[in-house]
Formats: structure tokens, C-alpha cells, sequence
């Protein structure tokens, strides 16, 4: 009403002295200290000095007015102008639920403006949490990220300590933050009606089926608890690897020939790979197939063998030479280093070793037949 009247009167040209505070009238636990906010204005008056005190208070309760932190007892006022002041009010130990009245009374030159203030004893909200999200359901990859925007909130008039817990299907990890990037949390305390965002991070193992998994997130403060169920509908993804039967890649070859090699595929992913194809990159003059070069079809966990004929150049000489083997299904690739040691072929190291001892025996025959002339 007082604020009512104030701007009526503003708009006619209002000159005095307003006083108020948001809230005039609450209710309280039993036995708080209550500090109120309180705002005294000047309007179309002169600069002065306005005094300030609690005309009626409650029989056994303390008052106290601060200003900038301090007791005090008048504000300066300019024209038009406003002060903050804090009003605590403290009750005696052996107060009683019940209704108590106050008065505050502001007085400056020819002008004055009162306050009426209720407090009600021991009518308080129950200690209740709520948490929210907006987007409870995420879709995607096993390895994508989950993160859900999640708003706790204190909607009791009492301060609390909200412990932070989730119940996730076996091997997930929830993990919850502070909002924007924020240090990872598992206690957050909560002033009375106070909302806090939080980020919560759901990560599922890499080798999870693919379907919609159910994680409950709670905040707990003694008996009070709140509970929100999000969800996660987790597709199918398509994981290979490539390697041989016993794991080793190298292998010898010769030039020219063509050396059959032994791979593994395998799907470690949680969808079908479909149409996977194999290929190679290799040396220049080499020629590698493979057999069979396309499968059709691998479910997830299975594994099927092929071979890789691989053939290096004939004039490849005797060494070391790396080729890189691929198995890709879609945007799913795998690839493996396979390192080839080109050896020569012991038919010609025979050939040689032949010529080598002929040329020696004719050399050995002209000296002795011709050597005494």
C-alpha cells in the first residue's frame, strides 16, 4: 500500500519521504536471525539528514540498523536521492512460534515516513530439492558425448548441503560440474531458493549394445531427496580391427613371387559393418589381392579371415619394405603396418655360385695347361 501510494503521489507531485522493503510481511524458522533490506527515499525534498529507528519492536528482541556495514542511526539524503539500509532483527533464546510486530520510523525536516514490519514464527517450508533438465533425452554413438544442462534447485527457506549421486547400468560413469566448463562436484551447497546449473556427463563403455539406457541423477540433503531420470539412446557404431592370427606383422617374401598372407577382421563395434572392402597401399611395382576382397556382411563381435597375396616387383632388391593393409565399412576404417622382407630366390644364388666355380675351373685349367709355356 505504501508503495501504492508513493507513486500515486509521485505522479501528482509527491513531496516526503518513502520507506520500504520487498518483503514486509514473512514468515521464519524458529529462533533466525532476520536481516531485512530497507531503502529510504527523498522525493522533491532538499538535501538533509533523515533519522532512522525501530519505533516498536517485539518485547525481548534485539534491533539493530546498519549502513555501509556499521550501526547507524540517520542517513544523509540527497534531492531524489536513496540509502540502503540493513534492519537485523534477532529474537530471545526462549522465543515462541507466533506473529511479532515491528515499526520502523524515518523522520527529517517536516517530513517522516513509517515502515510496518510481521514476522511469523515457526511456519517455514519444508526442506525441499528439485532437479531439472530441459533435454532428458541425448542420442548417439557409445563414444559420443552425453552431457545433459541440469538445474538444482533449494525450494525451502533454509539453507542446504545437496549430495550428488546417480544410479547408471553397470560400467557407465556419471560424473556431475559445475555449469560452463566447470571443477567436477559431488556436494554443492545451496542457499534458501537458490537455483545452481549443473553439468552432468554420462560416459558408456566403448562395447555397449546398442538401445535406450535409463540413468537416474538424485541430490540428497538429509532425508530430502530429488530425483530426474535421463536417458540415453545409444546407436549402433561400427569398430574394426585388422591384424593376423598371431598378432605379428612382418613377414618374408620373395621377388617376383606371389606370398599368401593371413589377416584377421574383426567388428569390436555395436552395429553390423556392411559391404566392408579391403585394400592396400604398397610399394611401387608390388601387387597385393586380397581373398575374398569384399565381405557383405560382420556382426558386431564376429571376426572372418582373409589372405593377402602379396606379390613384390621382380627386380625388388633383398630388404626390409613396409605396405599398409585396409579394412573400411562406411566412415569405419581399420589399417595395419605390415613390414615384408624381400629375399632373393635361391635359384639364382645357386646360378651364381655355379658360374662363379666354372669361371674358377677354367682359370685353374689354362695355368696348368699353359702355365710352363
Amino acid at each position: 500500500m505504501l508503495l501504492l501510494l508513493t507513486s500515486l503521489g509521485l505522479a501528482q507531485g509527491f513531496r516526503g519521504l518513502a520507506l520500504y522493503t520487498p518483503y514486509p510481511s514473512q514468515s521464519v524458522r524458529l529462533g533466525e536471525t532476520v536481516n531485512l533490506p530497507i531503502t529510504l527515499k527523498g522525493y522533491n525534498l532538499p538535501p538533509q539528514t533523515v533519522q532512522v529507528r525501530v519505533a516498536e519492536l517485539a518485547q525481548g528482541w534485539k534491533a539493530s540498523l546498519l549502513g555501509g556495514g556499521r550501526v547507524v542511526s540517520a542517513v544523509y539524503v540527497l534531492p531524489d536521492g536513496e540509502q540502503s539500509l540493513s534492519l537485523r532483527l534477532e529474537p530471545p533464546p526462549n522465543v515462541r512460534p507466533g506473529t511479532y510486530r515491528f515499526r520502523l520510523l524515518a523522520e527529517g525536516s517536516g517530513v517522516r515516513a513509517e515502515l510496518p514490519l510481521t514476522l511469523t514464527l515457526g511456519q517455514v517450508l519444508p526442506k525441499r530439492l528439485s532437479l531439472e533438465t530441459e533435454l532428458p533425452v541425448l542420442k548417439g554413438t557409445p563414444t559420443a558425448g552425453f552431457r545433459y544442462r541440469v538445474t538444482l534447485k533449494n525450494e525451502s527457506d533454509q539453507d542446504l548441503l545437496a549430495n550428488l549421486e546417480a544410479d547408471a547400468p553397470e560400467n557407465f560413469r556419471v560424473s556431475f560440474s559445475t555449469a560452463f566448463g566447470g571443477q567436477e562436484v559431488n556436494s554443492l551447497p545451496l542457499k534458501a531458493g537458490e537455483s545452481k546449473d549443473l553439468e552432468v556427463q554420462v560416459t558408456p563403455p566403448r562395447q555397449v549394445e546398442a538401445k535406450v539406457y535409463a540413468v537416474t541423477l538424485r541430490a540428497l540433503a538429509g532425508e530430502t531427496k530429488a530425483e530426474l531420470v535421463v536417458n540415453l539412446d545409444i546407436t549402433g557404431q561400427v569398430e574394426l580391427s585388422l591384424t593376423t592370427p598371431e598378432g605379428r606383422l612382418s613377414g618374408r617374401a620373395y621377388a617376383g613371387r606371389e606370398n599368401p598372407i593371413k589377416l584377421v577382421v574383426k567388428n569390436t563395434g555395436s552395429a553390423p559393418a556392411e559391404n566392408l572392402e579391403l585394400s592396400a597401399s604398397e610399394p611401387s611395382g608390388w601387387e597385393v589381392k586380397f581373398e575374398p576382397d569384399k565381405l557383405e556382411k560382420l556382426a558386431p563381435g564376429a571376426e572372418s579371415e582373409v589372405t593377402a597375396k602379396i606379390k613384390p616387383s621382380p627386380r625388388a632388391v633383398a630388404g626390409d619394405y613396409m605396405l599398409t593393409l585396409r579394412a573400411s565399412a562406411g566412415s569405419a576404417q581399420a589399417s595395419a603396418d605390415y613390414r615384408v622382407t624381400v629375399q632373393t630366390s635361391t635359384l639364382w644364388g645357386l646360378i651364381g655360385v655355379a658360374l662363379i666355380a666354372v669361371a674358377v675351373g677354367a682359370v685353374g685349367f689354362a695355368v696348368s695347361r699353359f702355365g710352363r709355356r
